[in-house]
């Protein structure tokens, strides 16, 4: 079992929004620039680069992504934040 993961991600309000994100990631889009141009999160001035964290230290839903998803795609996960693209980079 995975210790901790490292992830970046781009935090909107709407889902519409999230979907266009991943639209543009998929065709060959930087992930850090459309995080600075759109992410609502602190993270955004760093690329979206959350850098690593423990499981348990995101809520649950992106938890759950971050430690079980598929690596370096863009998933889409909604919170109480908000919607998220997420990219797990790696894990540990």
């Amino acid at each position: 079992m995975f210790k901790t993961a490292a992830a970046v991600h781009i935090l909107v309000k709407h889902k519409e929004q999230a979907e266009d994100i991943i639209k543009q990631l998929n065709n060959g889009a930087n992930f850090g620039a459309l995080a600075k141009r759109y992410s609502s999160c602190p993270s955004a001035k760093k690329g979206g680069d959350l850098g690593e964290f423990k499981r348990g230290q995101m809520v649950p839903q992106f938890d759950k992504v971050a430690f079980s998803g598929e690596l370096l795609v863009p998933h889409l996960v909604k919170t109480k934040f908000g919607w998220h693209v997420v990219k797990v980079l790696y894990r540990t």
